[in-house]
């Protein structure tokens, strides 16, 4: 049974630049499904609130749908639509046996939020635990950003767990500059006090110069997308502080598994020369530059991305 653990840093955004300002943040907001369609024992469904599903609830996903909670498919196939964790708006393929993973890091989402030190490494023992309490015993890990830097200490520190690696936009250790961007980013938060100034500078740095020119709704689509973040400005400190002091970059050569790199040529945070490091250190590792794009490359370049990770996934599951 192929399985796929997602970790991945802050919010996967579905943005087009087709899309009217309301309309991107409209789709934002509609990601997460507020309810779950329960099935009783008689047959008969009832819509409930997602906190109100219990383990061992039968739960019917319909054609196209999001799936409200992490779960396995135990009747059916259909095709459901992934785009909370895949940033992609196509619908994917599920099938009786599959396994569906979709989780929060310590100090977002919907877990627990507290003022408390991190680092990447203790994440990843996280992210392991959970797949232990999951009875998950290996899978492909699929990390962006932050999510690549956890990926990476998963493979060095349970290596038969991890099928293959593909890291989206992250690093091994910053260069300087992405370490001062990166810096900069948590300081205005910390200086300014608001999300919405961190938004406003931020953004920038997420998308390429003409994506930037190019898609004004877009980009104010992701700017209030990162101005009404809820969870406490302390926790992203933290994980801030935690990139920034990430550094595998000695390690690599451990890393025995097939590892898919892939990144933005016009990113300013995780930049072709950090990209370059991990090329060099991880052995028969691929890389994949998205030649126009920083790294929001999963929006400014989703079908070429959506082509290379689900051709990617699909060659080491029959691997």
């Amino acid at each position: 049974m192929p399985i796929t653990v997602l970790v991945l840093l802050g919010q996967v955004l579905e943005l087009r630049a087709r899309e009217s300002t309301s309309g991107a943040i409209r789709a934002l907001l509609d990601l997460a499904p507020k309810t779950a369609r329960r099935i009783g024992e008689g047959g008969n469904e009832e819509e409930v609130p997602l906190d109100q599903v219990q383990a061992g609830d039968k739960l019917r996903v319909r054609p196209g749908e999001k799936v409200p909670v992490d779960g396995i498919v135990v009747e059916g196939r259909s095709a459901v639509d992934e785009s909370m964790v895949t940033g992609e708006s196509k619908l994917v393929a599920r099938e009786e046996g599959d396994r569906v993973v979709a989780f929060d890091n310590r100090g977002a989402g919907r877990s627990t939020q507290r003022e408390e030190a991190v680092t990447t490494e203790l994440m990843a023992r996280d992210t392991l635990r959970l797949m232990d309490a999951l009875d998950i015993g290996r899978a492909h890990i699929v990390g962006r950003s932050m999510g690549g830097a956890i990926a990476q200490h998963m493979a060095l520190l349970e290596p038969a767990r991890v099928q293959s690696l593909a890291l989206c936009a992250s690093f091994a250790r910053l260069d300087p500059l992405g370490f001062r961007v990166l810096t900069n980013m948590r300081q205005v938060l910390e200086w300014r006090g608001t999300w919405e100034a961190h938004a406003h500078h931020s953004v920038a740095n997420f998308v390429s110069p003409a994506f930037y020119n190019d898609n004004p709704e877009t980009v104010a689509g992701i700017v209030g997308l990162i101005a009404s973040e809820s969870r406490l400005p302390a926790c992203y400190i933290a994980q801030n502080h935690a990139c920034l002091l990430h550094d595998t970059l000695d390690d690599l050569e451990r890393i025995a598994c097939p590892t898919l790199i892939m990144a933005g040529a016009k990113d300013p945070i995780c930049s072709l020369t950090a990209t370059g490091w991990m090329s060099e250190r991880i052995s028969g590792s691929r890389t994949e530059i998205f030649e126009h794009s920083s790294p929001f490359f999963l929006i400014e370049e989703s079908e070429k991305f959506m082509a290379t990770l689900q051709g990617w996934l699909t060659e080491q599951t029959a691997a």
